[in-house]
């Protein structure tokens, strides 16, 4: 039995609401965050790392879906996917959905420099997390956050845009200036989350999966 096949076993073989959920990312700092909210609702979530075709779209909400359909397929197992980005409402939603190549070639100081002289500097951080099992439709779940870029780079916590997103309700500290515990009380990452692991506890708690469409 290949290590793949013991993987497909311990989660349940195709059964959509085993034990274990795959989170398919290459980012430990995301798959950190994702097993702390997945825990409170105890599912377990394994580190998948894999990388699939990542559509170009203007929704995150299709390229997450896209994602797992794909992971899915692939490896054979329950997983679930997340993409997200930042808003900013000065810029028209730029980077939107394409945070992350606007984050690997410019960078948090490159938004700034975009922002430099303007008053308005509102913005959301938003989340999609797909979940995809075998022989199933892909769900998917939405999570957000409102708050403002700040005008300098503060904190050292988190990754990506966190260190210039302020959120509302924490006293103009940035996500990269708080803790995991207290990102993941209001980040669009873990709402997103919880929208699915309230929706997946919920299955496994009555039916068993066995009405899942």
């Amino acid at each position: 039995m290949s290590p793949r096949d013991n993987e497909r076993k311990d989660a349940g073989g195709t059964f959509p609401f085993g034990r274990l959920i795959f989170f398919v990312t290459n980012n430990i700092h995301k798959f950190n965050e994702a097993r702390m909210v997945l825990s409170e609702f105890n599912i377990a979530t394994a580190m998948l790392r894999l990388k699939p075709p990542e559509i170009q779209d203007d929704s995150i909400e299709n390229i997450a879906k896209t994602c797992a359909l794909r992971a899915s397929e692939e490896t054979g197992l329950p997983v679930i996917v997340e993409d997200a980005g930042l808003f900013i409402d000065a810029l028209g939603g730029f980077p939107g959905p394409y945070s992350s190549y606007v984050y690997r070639t410019i960078g948090k100081e490159g938004i700034l420099k975009l922002l430099e002289g303007c008053g308005n500097r509102r913005a959301e951080f938003k989340s999609a997390v797909a979940f995809c099992s075998p022989n199933c439709e892909v769900k998917v779940f939405s999570g957000s956050v409102r708050g403002v870029i700040s005008r300098t780079i503060r904190g050292e916590s988190g990754f990506g845009f966190d260190p210039i997103f302020e959120p509302e309700g924490f006293s103009g500290l940035t996500f990269g200036e708080l803790s995991v515990e207290e990102k993941n009380m209001v980040s669009h990452r873990s709402r997103a989350l919880r929208k699915f692991a309230e929706w997946y506890r919920s299955l496994r708690q009555g039916s068993a999966g066995k009405a899942f469409k």
